[in-house]
């Protein structure tokens, strides 16, 4: 056991003298060590519970002879830190929670691992420090929040920012404002709809990483207290097995992890996190790829904030193997390879029927033959940015528009708010890259705001910055090269007009190459936002966002 070496012979008898001062007894350093990886915090709604799940945890690694050993890890909960400088804390966190869990699960010696993450960034940054330890590992979830209830009819998060925007131009009265602040979010778990924690939770069911219902188990059913048991004797099994991450998380993996996100209409952040992971996992994992896949992938789903059904309903109507049972009818999933259950893919899914072909559609019907995100390409985004398709009404799939341009987020809500975006207009706010941020705010605020306000279906939103999985609408994000290092989008100008054909995967600016040329010799990089701490160490060594915003030694 790799354990022994912190536990076995004369050498180790300083380090056993430690166990005993954590009261380990000579049977419990018998058997092997199984750190539990916990985010439980006080602070994010999807974290709170997960006390509870890691002692269901601790009590399966012990029915199947393991010693369970809870360990911490740090997580943001993105809507407290929406909108403000909090949010440039929110995506650095996910190589900070990969590089702790690294040092701390190395240190330790672990002969395997139960990750026990739930909101955005936390769930990859345990996947990409899954890859790097590399002993078995089981990952389970502390599971999706209820939907809320606001005059007979189910809302979440996204609702709640939108009805800002409602309020703002007068739609509803601030009594009703008051109604949805308390019922939006009625209970503990993830939030309601498929944002990012869920879109990645769901994900680690689809690589092979998380047992059935990982995804989609509803935080408050006593169903995720016994997955959560489940996955602490599974883990026993991988170990005996010597089943590890690198053997699950294989190339042919990550291409079912994409089909399942198309099909799902997942957040566009798995765009940023299945490269970096990958990229752990030592599989290359451009955005081309996505576009392929996209191109033969139904969208079977269309939850909130695309649609008017949430995790709850997706748990009832079989969840995530339900979703991959109508891919594998058209023969788009690898089933042959091994999973984290100890069988492979197709043994998972061949009975797991779709319970409601209303909120999972049939692969022979879907809501669209195309996948629910789209990569583009033009002149503004040379190395790519992304959109989530299935969440843009019909009429903006193509569509033009003058562009205007703010240099912050903090600057468009106030033009927003402020009554100065017209229909047509197509809003751009840059420098707020991984760089330029520094750390790639969501702009889940100016969205629901555009949205609350009547425009969603008239307006468009680009930047070199990202969205929150709660963002609907023509709102394309991830523009690479970002501003701050002189990507075109610099050098866009108030009233150009922005092209934008996502059916053809194209975003433009109307200007000719000579002007981009002329204007880009013009163009001076800025200095930097944050000159000390963690986000201006970030910013030196962040690449860019179409190669997942990883980090990287100059």
């Amino acid at each position: 056991m790799k354990s022994d070496s912190v536990k076995k012979g004369v050498q180790q008898a300083p380090h056993r003298s430690l166990f005993n001062a954590l009261g380990f007894t000579k049977e419990e350093m018998e058997k092997p060590l199984v750190g539990i990886v916990s985010s439980q915090s006080e602070i994010i709604p999807g974290h709170v519970n997960l006390d509870k799940i890691v002692e269901a945890v601790k009590l399966g690694v012990a029915m199947a002879g393991g010693t369970p050993v809870v360990v911490p890890a740090i997580a943001v909960c993105d809507g407290i830190a929406m909108g403000h400088v909090g949010m440039k804390y929110s995506l650095v966190t996910r190589d900070l929670i990969a590089d702790s869990t690294e040092c701390l699960a190395t240190a330790h010696q672990f002969d395997a691992l139960v990750m026990v993450p739930n909101c955005d960034k936390n769930v990859p940054g345990l996947l990409m420090a899954a890859a790097r330890i590399n002993v078995p590992t089981v990952f389970v979830s502390g599971g999706p929040m209820l939907a809320g209830r606001v005059k007979g009819c189910k809302t979440s998060l996204s609702s709640m920012f939108e009805a800002v925007g409602a309020y703002t131009a007068g739609k509803i009265t601030a009594d009703e404002l008051d109604e949805y602040e308390n019922k939006a979010c009625p209970t503990c778990g993830s939030c309601s709809g498929m944002y990012t924690a869920n879109s990645m939770n769901c994900l680690t069911e689809a690589i092979g990483m998380g047992l059935q219902g990982n995804g989609t188990i509803p935080a408050v059913y006593s169903d995720r207290i016994k997955l959560a048991k489940h996955a602490g004797m599974k883990v026993m099994e991988l170990l005996e097995k010597n089943i590890r991450p690198l053997d699950i998380m294989t190339e042919k993996a990550f291409m079912n992890a994409l089909t399942v996100d198309m099909a799902l209409g997942c957040s566009t952040n798995t765009m940023l996190h299945l490269p970096a992971i990958a990229r752990e996992a030592g599989v290359e994992l451009n955005l081309d790829i996505a576009n392929e896949i996209s191109a033969k992938t139904p969208n079977l789903c269309h939850l909130a904030p695309a649609g008017h059904t949430y995790m709850e309903e997706l748990n009832e109507a079989g969840g995530v193997y339900a979703v991959m049972n109508e891919l594998s009818k058209k023969n788009l999933l690898n089933l042959d390879l091994i999973t984290a259950t100890g069988r492979t893919v197709g043994e998972n899914i061949k009975d797991c029927i779709n319970k409601n072909p209303d909120v999972i559609r049939p692969v022979d019907n879907p809501y669209s033959v195309t996948g629910g995100i789209a990569v583009l390409r033009g002149n503004i985004a040379p190395d790519s940015c992304v959109v989530k398709r299935s969440a843009v009404v019909e009429e903006m799939l193509v569509h033009e528009g003058p562009a205007r341009v703010f240099d912050c987020e903090e600057d468009a809500i106030d033009a927003i708010k402020g009554g100065r975006i017209v229909p047509g207009d197509v809003v751009v706010i840059r420098y707020e890259g991984p760089k330029g941020g520094p750390g790639m705010r969501e702009m889940l605020n100016p969205t629901s705001a555009i949205a609350g306000m009547g425009l969603g279906s008239s307006g468009a939103l680009i930047t070199d910055g990202r969205f929150s999985g709660a963002s609907r609408g023509a709102s394309i994000g991830h523009v690479s090269p970002e501003a701050a290092v002189g990507g075109p989008i610099a050098l866009i100008e108030e009233g150009d007009i922005i092209s934008i054909d996502i059916p053809a995967n194209t975003i433009n600016v109307k200007v000719s190459d000579e002007e981009l040329a002329a204007r880009k010799a013009k163009w001076q990089p800025r200095e930097p936002k944050v000159t000390k701490g963690y986000l201006a160490r970030y910013a030196k060594m962040v690449t860019s966002a179409d190669k997942g915003a990883v980090l990287e030694i100059k």
